[in-house]
């Protein structure tokens, strides 16, 4: 059994007892999650964790693994979310709209990434940074403006199948106090969908090609004198990354059944990835569900946490001010400088780090 799980996670195993333990409950939780966290918030919360761990951790391909820095990633979610909206907007809400609108976004991605990288990766690295900040920043302006066909800042309203509606019941009575509607159908397509696609990205990055990416990202110069040709194996990455953030847009457009430019395709979301990535660990695929579960969890509930505490120190003189749920952000900054400052390598990097240390001592 643990030979095929470890094949399963292409021998990439978390090398660490705590690592472990972390991982299963945050598998275990987000497979429970409607049921063991009742409630609209809760789910919210658990398929928006779902869609940014896929999404960090095809960014990690390109930072992590890679050493590339690129600001055009919520480009290609936006291309997977419109794709589907667009196409159920369009062609009517059945599964031949989606599969159309979902292929055709991979398509564009696809391109859009091979050209960029064609053309792009063969400058030094704050250029090519800057031109994907200046492709990404196009894209949100022709989203905002083109309205018959994106809706402009307003986004797309869109209906799903009607087996994925929340107005299908599959049973009358609850199921451990949870409706079996279309709505928990949805949830449990992201959730197959993101943990295939971990899986084939464990695969991609323990295989020869993601050796080499580590090697480019080690030392480019060294790369191409053993005879590797490095700017087909970053537009390789790319390339895959770009494709991954496009099926994690469209993940992200069926859950809430709509689309905009803030939606997807905002500065904030890439920022948001950029953090998490450094919170769980660069080049490390396990750094992105860590990563993404701490901080969408302290993203959605700090300011609850926040609120009670007000209460407990309510009337006191600046500690109930600091304590002010508008603070959250404040906190949330702190929060992130505290775990930069203590793993510099990342939570995962850190916990594999010391698993590493003792095994030492021990031996």
């Amino acid at each position: 059994m643990m030979r095929a799980l470890s094949g399963v996670l292409s021998y990439d195993l978390p090398r660490s007892r705590v690592l472990g333990v972390l991982l299963l409950t945050c598998l275990v939780g987000l497979a429970g999650a409607p049921f063991i966290f009742p409630g609209t918030q809760a789910l919210n919360v658990a398929a928006k964790i779902l869609v940014f761990i896929l999404l960090v951790a095809s960014y990690d391909l390109l930072l992590g693994y890679t050493g590339i820095v690129s600001f055009a990633h919520t480009m290609f979610v936006g291309i997977g979310a419109y794709g589907i909206a667009i196409a159920s907007t369009r062609l009517g809400a059945d599964w031949g709209s989606l599969a159309l609108g979902f292929i055709a976004a991979l398509a564009v991605s696809a391109v859009l990434a091979l050209a960029m990288g064609l053309a792009s990766l063969r400058v030094k690295a704050i250029f090519f940074a800057m031109i994907t900040l200046a492709v990404a920043s196009a894209f949100m302006t022709l989203a905002s403006q083109l309205s018959d066909f994106t809706g402009g800042e307003d986004g797309l309203n869109f209906q799903l199948p009607e087996l994925l509606r929340p107005s299908t019941e599959f049973m009358e009575e609850p199921l451990l106090g949870v409706m079996l509607d279309g709505r928990l159908l949805t949830y449990y397509l992201l959730f197959v969908a993101v943990l295939l696609l971990i899986a084939l990205l464990l695969r991609v990055v323990n295989s020869p090609f993601g050796r080499v990416l580590q090697a480019i990202r080690e030392n480019e110069f060294r790369a191409e004198a053993i005879g590797y040709r490095t700017v087909v194996y970053r537009t390789g990455a790319n390339v895959i990354a770009a494709l991954l953030a496009c099926c994690g847009g469209a993940l992200l457009a069926l859950w809430l059944r709509y689309t905009g430019p803030e939606t997807a395709m905002s500065m904030e979301i890439m920022l948001d990835l950029l953090l998490i990535v450094v919170i769980g660990g660069m080049g490390t695929v396990y750094g992105a569900v860590i990563g993404s579960v701490l901080f969408i969890v302290a993203q959605n509930y700090l300011q609850a946490l926040l609120k009670w505490a007000g209460s407990l120190v309510e009337g006191v003189p600046v500690v109930s001010t600091l304590v002010s749920p508008d603070r959250w952000l404040l906190w949330l900054g702190l929060l992130f400088v505290l775990a930069v400052y203590h793993f510099p390598g990342g939570i995962v990097g850190r916990l594999r780090l010391a698993a590493w240390q003792r095994g030492r001592k021990k031996s």
